[in-house]
């Protein structure tokens, strides 16, 4: 089974982080009970001197280059992915993607409907490589800005509301759509270093939402537990 992670500035991480993607490497490895890879066209880190997704400084030497693989960008959504997720599915043959997108379109882009309406074009566009791909996604966990922009955290939580009916509606036999749950306890003063990006914390916070997922609808892994 080919897994690929998609996502935005949370997913791909920054020099030095360990990445919630370590951490789902790390799961799999421990519960995953047959053959499988991590597959995608990118492998880099952002490096904020750099400005640039040219670091490979991951806080784990022990994550090896081949699990490093992702589709995740700093300050790409839906937006900037929907376009590129037909050939990465392709050329890759991914078989699960595990979704973290919206916060970035939200912030800068486009607004609640225009952003769901791009969520429901990417699955078409992933299906169209491969009809039986599967996908867990991630509803938008509101950031600091939602404290103190209203408007924001009102589009946020409307968007949530349209990707849920996005995933009902797209759901399908031998094309599973799983809408995962937001960590309960996350907490985005505790769980993030910036009230965004995850701190180690959140990152086990954010893997345990796609194998929780994984494992209540498709019986892959276990439960998460958390590991060093």
């Amino acid at each position: 089974m080919r897994f690929m992670f998609v996502g935005d500035s949370m997913t791909i991480g920054h020099a030095g982080d360990f990445t919630w993607r370590y951490r789902m490497w790390q799961h799999l490895n421990a519960t995953f009970g047959g053959p499988y890879r991590i597959v995608g066209p990118r492998t880099e880190l952002y490096d904020l001197v750099a400005e640039a997704p040219v670091s490979h400084a991951y806080g784990a030497p022990d994550f090896p280059a081949a699990a490093r693989r992702h589709l995740a960008g700093w300050g790409e959504g839906w937006q900037h992915l929907t376009p590129v997720v037909r050939d990465a599915v392709s050329t890759h043959r991914a078989d699960v993607l595990l979704i973290s997108l919206g916060l970035i379109d939200l912030g800068f882009y486009t607004n609640s409907a225009q952003t769901a309406d791009r969520a429901r074009e990417f699955v078409a566009e992933a299906r169209a490589a491969n009809p039986r791909v599967r996908a867990v996604v991630l509803p938008v966990i509101p950031n600091v800005r939602a404290d103190n922009d209203p408007a924001f955290a009102a589009e946020v939580a409307r968007f949530n509301e349209l990707l849920a009916k996005a995933v009902a509606d797209l759901d399908r036999a031998g094309s599973s759509l799983v809408l995962a749950s937001r960590p309960a306890s996350y907490d985005i003063h505790r769980d993030t270093y910036d009230g965004t990006h995850p701190a180690p914390s959140g990152e086990h916070k954010l893997a345990g939402a796609f194998a929780d997922a994984m494992h209540g609808a498709w019986g892959l892994g276990a439960p998460y537990e958390e590991r060093a």
